[in-house]
């Protein structure tokens, strides 16, 4: 299974390219933008986007897991349906073919004939990164690939990828907002008790590269299984002092954000883009916790940085949960879809959650919290 890890590293990285080139592009960008409509549109947002560029991602994962794992086909699955309407108004299901060639074809169909850009888009799916810097190779991991199943979020926080703020990361400092929010999410858990072992997540923006010549991205990997957890980031560090530092989405309920300021002083309620950028703080330990009350994140969302937040000692909890029963049994699962609901609610974080790096801060947050939302 260590070639699975090494596999995926691989397509998040042609996942990161992906995207960087629809970005460059700026009038095949306005081409990409569709509006999610129906059971498939976030409530959280009053413009929800599906963009090419995630049907392509997630299509061309499965395509080169199930190539080389073709146990696991049937169980890849992704935010995003593959099914396309260009301008025309048809509607086409998006693929990644055997050829870079025929692949080229159908995107072709998509953007309406534009052959160029299907081109430029099918050479960045069909061409390997020339090396991924990851120490794996003495990694045995006791999985089978008949175990697995996998979650993909094509481009977690669709919404700054499309607003594309070019803002500059600092070292330790939590940057709120930006292209770096966005990220390639792969998680994988078992298919018997949905249980998080494997997870990549791939930031395509993390700096821009001293020769002009566009972005460069970073990746980070963690497994945790049978006792075995390890991770490409070390244990963040806790907050000095007292207090805990906490990452919320800006439109949290004020009777959270009230809550939480009996355990983090108001300089230590920060705010930031995008579900998995969130969680990536708390493994980098730019905050303590990330805690959000809303069903609005997807197995999708949780499943890659839940396993490298459990790998450094930490975990994601259904808040719900957490607040009835205590947080020791609430740890999110991701085998099982939500009979009550339709369409993408089915695999809704329903209850909230929190994203924590330390058990002793999770149940401080579960105390505060308790009996107040």
């Amino acid at each position: 299974m260590a070639d699975l890890l090494k596999l995926l590293l691989r397509v998040a990285e042609k996942a990161a390219n992906v995207a960087r080139v629809c970005r460059q592009e700026a009038p095949l960008f306005q081409l990409l933008v569709q509006e999610k409509t129906g059971v498939d549109k976030n409530k959280k947002f009053v413009q929800d986007f599906k963009t090419l560029a995630d049907v392509i991602i997630q299509e061309m994962i499965r395509h080169n897991v199930g190539a080389q794992f073709p146990e696991m086909i049937g169980f890849i699955n992704g935010e995003e349906s593959n099914k396309f309407e260009n301008g025309h108004g048809e509607s086409v299901v998006v693929t990644v073919c055997a050829s870079e060639a025929e692949t080229a074809e159908l995107l072709a169909k998509v953007l309406d004939g534009d052959a160029m850009a299907a081109s430029l888009l099918a050479r960045a799916i069909h061409q390997d990164p020339t090396s991924i810097d990851a120490d794996t190779d003495r990694l045995s991991i006791p999985l089978q690939p008949s175990q697995l199943g996998i979650w993909i979020d094509p481009i977690d926080a669709t919404s700054q990828y499309i607003e594309g703020k070019e803002e500059e990361l600092q070292q330790g400092v939590l940057c709120p907002s930006g292209l770096h929010c966005a990220l390639v999410l792969i998680g994988v858990y078992l298919r018997s008790s949905g249980e998080p072992v494997m997870g990549v997540i791939n930031q395509p923006f993390n700096h821009r590269a001293p020769d002009g010549s566009g972005w460069r991205g970073q990746h980070f990997w963690g497994v945790s299984c049978d006792g075995l957890n390890l991770c490409s980031l070390s244990r963040p560090k806790p907050s000095p002092g007292p207090d805990l530092s906490a990452v919320l989405s800006s439109s949290e309920k004020p009777s959270v954000k009230d809550a939480l300021s009996s355990v983090c002083s108001p300089d230590k309620l920060m705010y930031a883009s995008g579900a998995g950028f969130k969680f990536l703080c708390v493994v980098q330990g730019l905050a303590d916790v990330y805690v959000l009350s809303e069903g609005s994140t997807f197995k999708w969302d949780s499943c890659a940085p839940h396993v490298l937040l459990k790998a450094v000692g930490g975990g994601v909890v259904d808040l719900s949960r957490a607040l009835e029963s205590g947080p020791t049994r609430a740890e999110l699962t991701y085998h099982r879809p939500d009979g009550g609901a339709a369409g993408a609610d089915r695999w809704a974080n329903a209850g909230g959650l929190v994203g924590y790096s330390d058990r002793a801060q999770l149940r401080r947050v579960i105390e505060a919290l308790r009996g107040k939302i």
